[in-house]
């Protein structure tokens, strides 16, 4: 995709975001760990950048991202692999699985996965990553509110 990476892409459609009341862009800290995530819906990508990536474009598709980097003193964070799952849950306790694909870019390593999204839906997040270089589990619990009009 040449100079930008659909990261990137992500991260300039989150700054559309910033003036609604939902979570852009978030991360945890595990110590020699930070686990970034966010989501939005996928009609603030650019449409050559969904293309690309295969994302179906929609104000009701979002799309889940989730990068691990392991803290390296000295130098910038390094992103790490790992084993990912992700589920999503209504309000109405429905749950949905979010199947999450590896996205490698030069150094970066990220995940993506879509899912549906209705208007004004609340929904809760949980993501349970094990990087190839870590013993245990780290678990990622968030909310976001959708808008989709």
């Amino acid at each position: 995709m040449g100079s930008k990476t659909l990261f990137a892409a992500i991260l300039a459609g989150l700054s559309l975001l910033l003036s609604l009341p939902a979570q852009a862009e978030n991360s945890q800290d595990f110590g020699d760990h930070v686990v970034h995530f966010n989501a939005l819906t996928t009609d603030n990508l650019p449409p050559t950048v969904t293309r690309e990536y295969g994302i179906t474009r929609s104000k009701n598709r979002a799309l889940l991202n989730v990068a691990i980097l392991r803290k390296v003193l000295g130098t910038t964070n390094q992103p790490v692999a790992a084993r990912i799952s992700a589920t999503v849950t209504n309000l109405t306790g429905q749950q949905r699985e979010i199947e999450l694909r590896e996205i490698r870019e030069g150094s970066a390593i990220y995940y993506i996965g879509e899912f549906g999204v209705n208007h004004e839906e609340n929904l809760d997040f949980s993501i349970v990553a094990n990087p190839e270089d870590h013993d245990r589990p780290l678990r990622v619990q968030f909310q976001q509110r959708f808008f989709t009009r």
